[in-house]
């Protein structure tokens, strides 16, 4: 059967009954795996993986299936949801444009439109004054790369080299996956564009002096490559997290960083896919490093829900491409136009980046405190707000995937979904909505797995 690793055969699980969770059949449900297998058969096998439910409903920060199962959602549908799902805000207005009906528009205007961008560019950092607007995220990092190369021609660079980071991942189509810092990931392409090039990712435990790790990094690739930074360079992609452990970049890299930029007139694009909208306790990640990027793309928490992804940038880096060069056939939906606008209305107006910055802190200071029970299996928890990875490395150092595995599955089996990685990571992503004490009640779960699981 494809589907991924994880078992498809119901066995008998412990009743769950709380207030945020219930478990009242076998996991999987016997039901289900009629309908998983026949899903199987009819679809590529790259889109499964996942664990075996059916989504029937979600509301808030819980998932339902329709054979009475609920499960508390710490993936927010993986950092889609960062408004809860189902916001009643978001809904109310979709409700609104389908009673119309207005459905699409292709690229020409719509109210709904006009009043999202103006909602949207009032409503975040001033240096970026125009914003364009598409589906998915690899859509919005394919068109930094445009324009990062645009403004390089503009300014007469000769190789318009940018430069990237190893384990980075900035999407799935071809320009996004040559930015992609997992050789494996692009090796389909076949070839590699020989002006994008890869720095070593500064993890911490890596590296003591952060400022002069960059500088040494960057003197080597230029040297390597036979590149000048004043006239090779137009760009620096980076997400403003390595996604895979919530890692963010020490504080003196980035400042490393953005010096060199500044006196070698480079670009600077935060990939903000997971960290933006609220999610690390702040609008953007980027604001934890205190600096201003030139380009930003956002995507999954976006709009909590339809497909939409957004560039931000100055006027005179997003009218660089000519009249009808840059577009795409969703973008800029009336629809998800909606979605947008009412998502970052919730998240501002209902509080849900202080929410995440507040019950943040407790929700960080519970996962040390089981840190610190289990230090022979897990070794970091790392993230901001409420986004948090735990890793978990043994005392050779050797990766624990597999614990991983059994991990995410108990919890599943518990009434608990988790982010799954697929390696030695387990992420936490819940909804900025949830309360303090489903916050606790799930945090309570995942160590109850943890325990059973080592």
């Amino acid at each position: 059967m494809a589907g991924g690793s994880f078992s498809h055969t119901p066995i008998d699980v412990i009743e769950v009954a709380t207030k945020y969770r219930k478990i009242n059949t076998k996991i999987p449900v016997p039901e289900s795996i009629p309908i998983l297998k026949k899903m199987y058969s009819l679809e590529a096998q790259a889109m499964h993986g996942q664990l075996p439910m059916i989504w029937d409903k979600a509301c808030g920060f819980q998932v339902y299936d329709k054979w009475g199962n609920v499960w508390l959602d710490f993936t927010s549908t993986i950092f889609v949801a960062n408004a809860g799902h189902g916001n009643k805000k978001i809904v109310k207005e979709l409700k609104n444009i389908l009673d119309k009906p207005l459905l699409h528009t292709y690229t020409y205007p719509s109210q709904e439109r006009i009043n999202y961008l103006e909602y949207l560019i009032k409503n975040t950092p001033k240096q970026f004054e125009k914003a364009f607007l598409l589906s998915a995220g690899t859509e919005a990092t394919e068109a930094a790369l445009k324009l990062m190369r645009l403004n390089g021609q503009k300014n007469k660079k000769i190789k318009n080299g940018i430069i990237c980071f190893e384990g980075a991942f900035h999407g799935r189509t071809k320009g996004a996956q040559m930015m992609t810092g997992d050789q494996k990931a692009k090796a389909w392409i076949g070839y590699h564009d020989p002006n994008i090039y890869h720095l070593p990712f500064p993890y911490p435990w890596n590296v003591n002096n952060p400022k002069d790790f960059f500088n040494t990094e960057i003197k080597k690739l230029l040297e390597k490559n036979n590149l000048n930074a004043k006239e090779d360079l137009c760009g620096f992609m980076l997400e403003s997290f390595q996604g895979w452990g919530a890692i963010f970049y020490p504080q003196e890299f980035i400042e490393a960083l953005f010096s060199f930029a500044r006196e070698y007139n480079i670009l600077v694009t935060f990939d903000e896919m997971q960290a933006g909208f609220g999610r690390t306790g702040k609008l953007f990640g980027y604001e934890h490093y205190k600096v201003e990027p030139d380009i930003l793309c956002c995507g999954k928490g976006s709009s909590s829900s339809l497909p939409l992804s957004i560039v931000l940038a100055s006027k005179q880096i997003m009218d660089l491409p000519d009249i009808g060069s840059m577009s795409s056939t969703h973008s800029a939906n009336p629809l998800s136009c909606v979605a947008g606008h009412q998502n970052l209305k919730a998240i501002l107006d209902d509080g849900l980046i202080t929410s995440s910055e507040q019950l943040g802190a407790i929700f960080h200071q519970k996962l040390n405190q089981i840190k610190d029970k289990y230090p022979k299996h897990l070794k970091y928890v790392l993230g901001k707000g409420l986004l948090a990875a735990l890793i978990f490395i043994d005392e050779t150092g050797k990766p624990l995937s597999s614990l991983c595995d059994i991990i995410s599955e108990k919890a599943f089996q518990k009434g608990l979904l988790v982010v799954h990685t697929g390696r030695e990571s387990i992420k936490l992503a819940p909804p900025l909505s949830i309360t303090k004490d489903a916050l606790l009640e799930g945090i309570d779960v995942l160590e109850e797995c943890i325990k059973e699981s080592i």
